[in-house]
């Protein structure tokens, strides 16, 4: 509808968003922007009309083949004319989790009264909070937030806290203090892909293995450890976008001779200590 093209969205922790309109309305929209409407349901008013407009998720919209996240948290530490800033990064799951930790850091850094942060939280739409915790409004949260969001990361929440020094550092010091806080914080940290991919069976004779070992390869696809018995088995960890080129060349490659089977989907990602396996499901 027409109306809708003078609306701004505003994202918000949940699947929804608020659209303002000129004449000061707000409409209340679940979904996406690029979603389609499916249902309005109206009321009018005197100053024009509102309504709750539900949206169908478009299915390349849901569908999120990796994204980059924290593995595991860190701290770092900057000191800017004498002031303290503390970074500190923490994995989240929701935003309790996100609240939880920010009432601890209160309370670990009772004898300060700055506790500033930014967090993302999921994806498609993702959800993002920050505060400036009475440091001058723009000059806290907002710089972490674009650190957060410059090194296109999600579910990690980042916190600064700030002991004065005595000096003031006016606006310009404060955003760069904070700016650099946050990124010592996430250099401290470990960042990680995470992979939305599938365990793929083979099962191929001794003789096809170099081949099939040389094809995964080429793909930089992960292979577990292999079993041997009378025929090898491997599973490989293949990224969802690769499947279905990796079975044509693995077929290919074999004469047709290699057995595949695609067992269940998953989470994976190359971490410092190895392949990290997050979650496993069948697809129904």
């Amino acid at each position: 509808p027409a109306f809708m093209l003078l609306g701004r969205i505003t994202r918000s922790a949940f699947p929804m968003h608020m659209i303002k309109m000129e004449c000061g309305r707000h409409f209340v929209c679940r979904g996406t922007a690029k979603w389609k409407p499916i249902r309005m349901d109206t009321e009018y008013c005197s100053r024009g009309s509102k309504g709750v407009w539900e949206y169908e998720k478009n299915e390349k919209e849901q569908q999120v083949e990796s994204y980059q996240t924290v593995y595991r948290g860190g701290m770092g530490e900057i000191i800017e004319k004498k002031s303290r800033f503390i970074a500190e990064v923490y994995p989240i799951e929701s935003e309790e989790q996100a609240a939880q930790i920010l009432e601890e850091t209160r309370k670990k850094y009772w004898d300060t009264r700055h506790h500033c942060w930014a967090y993302v939280l999921g994806r498609n739409p993702a959800a993002e909070r920050m505060s400036d915790d009475g440091e001058p409004a723009g000059t806290a949260g907002k710089p972490i937030l674009e650190v957060i969001r410059g090194r296109k990361l999600t579910d990690v929440l980042v916190i600064v806290t700030r002991y004065f020094g005595g000096t003031l550092l006016g606006t310009g010091g404060l955003v760069r203090a904070y700016t650099s806080a946050a990124i010592d914080g996430l250099e401290h940290s470990e960042s990680i892909t995470r992979i939305h991919g599938i365990k793929l069976l083979i099962r191929a004779e001794y003789t096809d293995l170099g081949k099939i070992q040389y094809l995964l390869a080429s793909r930089d696809v992960i292979q577990l450890d292999p079993v041997y018995t009378d025929k090898v088995e491997l599973m490989a960890l293949v990224p969802v976008e690769q499947m279905k080129g990796l079975k044509a060349d693995l077929m290919e490659g074999t004469n047709g001779q290699v057995v595949l089977d695609e067992t269940v989907q998953c989470w994976f990602a190359q971490t410092e200590d190895g392949i990290h396996i997050f979650s496993e499901w069948v697809e129904e």
